[in-house]
């Protein structure tokens, strides 16, 4: 099979990936800082930081701690709001050929449905991924923890635009695969899992934790077994596809994940430790599917054998 005959392009509900290589959100930088190391034009999707309704100086430093096998952070969601998103990053994203998820995050339900409708119909806006599972602020986790509260927000917002809409969940939950149902049964076209697993880092010399905020977010390899995890209970339990996100830095990362039922992926930590690993999976993903004897990605999803 010539890999010029591989079909890379996934169907995310109403969102078409040209493939389901993305980046994920707070791992990218500008897209413009990236240009250098990374084709931006040949990535699935691209995902910058998440954005706030006004802006957010972020958490007391330090905000980051390297740890065994990845690394904690605290950032706290510091951006510079919606409106300066809008005027000064959207334009040169818009010009790019790779799929453009928004984030967001508010505080409340109206806070998400306003924010979905200032950025309906802005050029350059492929969908918007609602961050309802950041453990770094206060009441981060809420609407993503509680399906009471996960529904009428992914409600809201489907009725607010017109916009393709995806739900990023948080492992740190009893029961994900409920919340899961909770987004589906509110709209979402396609769920996202996982963000970070809250943890911390202590300097018992100094009895003090690492970060200023004491609590942080692990990302990177080690967590990997968990968003797989999440992502194979998920994938059984609702209907709609998946972006499997969490320590993924190489081609059989990617492919893991794809087996365990996700359609697309987002590379996160690996980027702040190799800017170009985007690419090298991309150069690698067409091999990889020839040598399971397919000639789409959509065969690949969901395909793992546990009888």
């Amino acid at each position: 099979m010539a890999g010029d005959t591989i079909t890379l392009d996934v169907q995310l509900g109403r969102l078409l990936l040209r493939n389901p290589i993305g980046v994920a959100s707070g791992t990218f930088g500008h897209a413009r800082e990236m240009a250098g190391f990374v084709d931006l034009d040949r990535l699935g999707a691209i995902l910058p930081k998440t954005i706030t309704a006004q802006p957010r100086p972020g958490n007391e430093t330090p905000r980051t701690f390297e740890t065994t096998g990845g690394m904690l952070n605290s950032i706290g969601l510091a951006n510079s709001g919606i409106e300066v998103f809008v005027d000064r990053q959207l334009p040169y994203l818009a010009k790019l050929k790779a799929a453009v998820i928004v984030s967001i995050a508010g505080r409340s339900v109206q806070e998400f449905v306003k924010m979905a409708a200032r950025l309906d119909g802005l050029p350059g806006i492929a969908a918007l991924e609602l961050n309802i599972s950041c453990p770094n602020v206060s009441g981060g986790v809420d609407f993503g923890s509680d399906p009471s509260l996960c529904e009428p927000l992914v409600a809201g917002v489907r009725k607010a635009c017109s916009l393709p809409v995806l739900a990023k969940l948080t492992p740190n939950v009893t029961d994900i695969t409920a919340i899961a149902k909770a987004a589906e049964a509110g709209g979402a076209d396609a769920i996202s899992l996982i963000n970070t697993c809250l943890g911390m880092a202590v300097n018992w010399r100094r009895r003090r934790p690492y970060l200023g905020n004491v609590l942080g977010g692990l990302s990177g390899p080690a967590i990997k077994p968990i968003a797989l995890r999440a992502v194979f209970q998920v994938s059984r339990a609702v209907g709609i596809p998946l972006m499997g996100v969490g320590g993924i830095s190489t081609i059989d990362d990617v492919m893991e994940f794809l087996v365990a039922g996700a359609t697309a992926v987002q590379i996160g930590t690996a980027n702040f430790f190799n800017p170009g690993v985007s690419m090298q999976i991309l150069d690698a993903l067409p091999a990889a599917l020839e040598e399971l004897g397919v000639a789409s990605v959509a065969e690949v999803v969901g395909t793992l054998e546990v009888e």
